[in-house]
């Protein structure tokens, strides 16, 4: 979901973070995943060096970089790491912030605005991680504005469908001419229930009525195999597009191809676990199979 938008002499990076799952169908990420997470943490970096402003929607840790020199000199949004959050992001922000003392002062996003001649930036309330009462907690959504053309780009990070009805009415009133946000959990509807998929769809559906809107879905939509037949509804629109999609190249979901990537090589052993501080292994290793909480 990293993200960098230029607007005028505004240069925003959003949500500079990126990982693999640690085990998806039982198996550790394939040279494949490896190594297209190093070209997309090569890519962060060289973003987060043009950026005036750098914002966290919230503290998993596919959704920032612990690296303190990341944030240095920048103006930085980050989710408020004291109110609507807990468990593990908590520990997370409070470890960010105190290590970012040092290099920047972090402001808490929600609801902040910046203004300039040519762009407004404004960050959301915090919005639920999915259905409303999620344990994974709260996101902060941005929308960046130009004044110029009126043109209105919406991040808005892992809402997921969005699942919350809270959450799609804040989207329609950002009156989006793009937005872009995770997708249903369709991977998980054998956990979560076909009815919650089909709600968060209906209400992708209602943002892009009402908003005449084009949507991008990445990162949770993708994550599952069929996504090409389970949001047909969404692609009938002819506004929805996957993020490879909206930029003319093929689809690569490589997590939901990883049963394919392993087919007729040796699996791997069980090696040390991976740094989850830079989300990126050594070449010659794998990581182990343990299962990584998001909350």
């Amino acid at each position: 979901m990293a993200t960098y938008v230029e607007c005028g002499e505004t240069r925003v990076l959003i949500d500079p973070g990126a990982m693999l799952a640690p085990s998806r169908f039982g198996l550790a990420p394939a040279e494949e995943e490896w190594e297209a997470l190093r070209r997309a943490n090569d890519r962060i970096s060289a973003y987060a060096a043009r950026a005036s402003l750098v914002f966290v929607s919230h503290y998993h840790q596919d959704h920032f970089r612990h690296d303190p020199g990341l944030y240095a000199g920048r103006r930085l949004w980050a989710k408020d790491g004291t109110r609507h959050i807990e468990g593990r992001q908590a520990q997370r922000a409070a470890a960010l912030w105190r290590a970012l003392a040092a290099h920047t002062e972090p402001l808490a996003a929600e609801g902040r605005r910046l203004e300039t001649a040519d762009t407004v930036v404004q960050a959301s309330p915090a919005l639920s991680h999915g259905p409303d009462g999620t344990p994974l907690g709260y996101v902060v959504a941005l929308t960046i504005e130009d004044r110029r053309d009126g043109t209105r780009f919406v991040h808005a990070s892992d809402v997921q469908g969005p699942l919350s009805p809270v959450a799609t009415a804040y989207l329609v009133r950002q009156r989006p001419t793009l937005l872009y946000l995770s997708g249903p959990p369709a991977y998980l509807e054998a956990q979560l229930g076909v009815g919650l998929v089909d709600r968060g769809i209906d209400h992708l559906r209602r943002i892009i009525e009402q908003t005449g809107c084009r949507v991008i879905l990445d990162h949770y939509a993708l994550r599952d195999a069929a996504y090409g037949e389970r949001f047909r509804r969404l692609w009938e629109t002819g506004r929805a597009s996957t993020a490879a999609g909206f930029l003319g190249l093929p689809d690569a979901p490589l997590e939901a191809r990883r049963l394919d990537l392993w087919r007729g090589r040796r699996k791997p052993p069980m090696p040390l676990r991976p740094s989850r501080a830079r989300g990126v292994a050594p070449r010659n290793s794998r990581p182990g199979l343990r299962r990584a909480k998001e909350a």
